[in-house]
């Protein structure tokens, strides 16, 4: 497991914790010699983790759509910065070039590349860890969402387990790097009654 793709938010939100936590990641991924993979943003928490890595003599590599790079949000001081045409491209290549999955805090943007990327692993697409930092109990709602969508038959006890989390970014990254998801069919039926 050397390249993490973390999903996080353009914005800083309004506790301190979640640019604390973002810088805090990428100091972690570059003290591990590992590449973080991100949406290739220079502001909110995905700039802060981004900046800490490569302060920390990481190597970070950005993808980010043509639209958003024009506007001028792309990150300059980057590794590598891939511009592609569309958020489904995005998405794409970042699910390519990464061995695991990290998703801070952030908005419908980070929840929807989540969410993707576990549907990704539940259907047999890949077999790459998925985890959230839960930094302040922002991902509470989430992970009891999954956990009543699991009690109600709408998610295999099996497929929750592919989400990994914690408040403690070196436990996270101990849990992705032994985390062995088991074969799956590359199509699911139905929740058993």
């Amino acid at each position: 497991m050397r390249k993490i793709c973390v999903f996080c938010g353009s914005s800083v939100g309004r506790r301190d914790e979640y640019l604390n936590a973002a810088a805090r990641f990428g100091r972690e991924l570059a003290a591990r010699q590992m590449t973080l993979i991100y949406g290739g943003g220079r502001t909110g928490m995905m700039g802060a983790i981004a900046d800490a890595a490569l302060e920390g003599g990481g190597e970070v590599i950005g993808v980010i759509p043509q639209a958003l790079a024009t506007r001028e949000l792309k990150h300059t001081g980057l590794s590598a910065l891939h511009v592609v045409s569309s958020m489904h491209e995005r998405k794409a290549l970042m699910a390519d070039l990464a061995d695991a999955f990290v998703a801070l805090p952030g908005g419908l943007g980070t929840f929807e590349e989540l969410s993707e990327i576990l549907t990704w692993s539940q259907l047999g697409l890949h077999d790459k860890p998925c985890g959230v930092l839960n930094v302040a109990g922002f991902y509470d709602p989430f992970l009891a969402l999954l956990d009543h969508a699991t009690e109600e038959r709408f998610i295999r006890e099996t497929d929750r387990a592919l989400l990994l989390h914690s408040d403690d970014a070196e436990t996270l990254l101990f849990k992705l790097e032994r985390f062995k998801s088991s074969p799956r069919p590359r199509w699911i039926g139905p929740v058993e009654s």
